[in-house]
């Protein structure tokens, strides 16, 4: 195995995620960015198709486009999401990986995947409604929801409960996981947003809504971009906690071990 299984602190498993994505960047970046670039795609179009003069009103219209947006987002994270557990899951244990390879294997749960992403953000919302608090505690208790599904085959409330079993005790270790990758995303798309603000000469992300199609087209790309390129890490991340976990609390590291060692003789038995 290329990589020993142990326990790992969070500095440790930060530094493995950013090795492990440097040294499979083209895998990673593909596996997010061929969702990404059809999500984008979709946007574009809804773009073009919805100017001004359309029998849609134009109260309604911005409500519209933000819903069906943000039901695509989940679509589409979520699969780019199940694929890129696949892919992580077979370079850690020294396994081939390839981008349609990985897609291949979650094809069969993808409606799962997208089941269990609507539901863990219609919770997480609904709790953010009453305290922002609770929704952050929830976040954090199912972030490894996704790997539970997909290489334990679980259904969607198996993963979440799964996932509370994984993270109970270790948190905070989560939480501060979670908190840097979604700093380190909206930085890096701030950072590619203010150009184009600029060239727009909007003072404000949401004022680009109102202006020439051009402006909002490019600021789709650059989010695609962003995504593309920083989305992968967080996925990757918890994917290793995962394994972590079930290392720290089931010895997986041992059976990974006892089946490996059985493996030749088990091969080698008579029918």
């Amino acid at each position: 195995m290329a990589t020993a299984l142990r326990p790992l602190s969070t500095g440790e498993l930060l530094d493995r995620t950013f090795s492990l994505y440097r040294s499979h960047f083209l895998l990673f970046l593909g596996l997010a960015a061929l969702l990404h670039l059809c999500e984008f795609a979709l946007k574009c179009l809804a773009i073009i198709v919805q100017r001004p003069g359309t029998p849609m009103s134009s109260a309604l219209r911005p409500f519209v486009w933000g819903l069906g947006a943000f039901f695509l987002s989940i679509v589409f994270t979520a699969i780019s999401h199940a694929a890129t557990v696949v892919a992580v899951s077979q370079v850690y244990l020294d396994r081939p990986a390839g981008i349609m390879d990985s897609f291949a294997k979650v094809k069969n749960r993808i409606a799962s995947v997208i089941g269990l992403s609507f539901s863990i953000e219609f919770l997480v919302i609904l709790a953010c409604f009453a305290l922002i608090v609770p929704g952050i505690l929830l976040a954090v208790r199912w972030s490894l929801a996704v790997p539970a599904m997909i290489l334990e085959k679980n259904g969607i409330r198996e993963s979440m409960s799964r996932s509370t079993q994984l993270t109970d005790g270790n948190r905070g270790r989560v939480f501060v996981i979670w908190i840097l990758f979604v700093a380190l995303t909206l930085a890096f798309n701030r950072l590619l947003q203010w150009p184009i603000q600029m060239g727009a000469g909007v003072g404000r992300m949401a004022a680009l809504q109102h202006a020439p199609a051009i402006w909002q087209i490019i600021s789709l790309l650059a989010n695609s971009v962003s995504q593309s390129l920083v989305g992968p890490l967080a996925t990757i991340a918890f994917s290793l906690v995962y394994y972590d976990e079930r290392v720290r609390k089931e010895a997986f590291d041992l059976q990974l071990m006892m089946a490996t060692l059985d493996a030749p003789i088990l091969q080698g038995a008579p029918a």
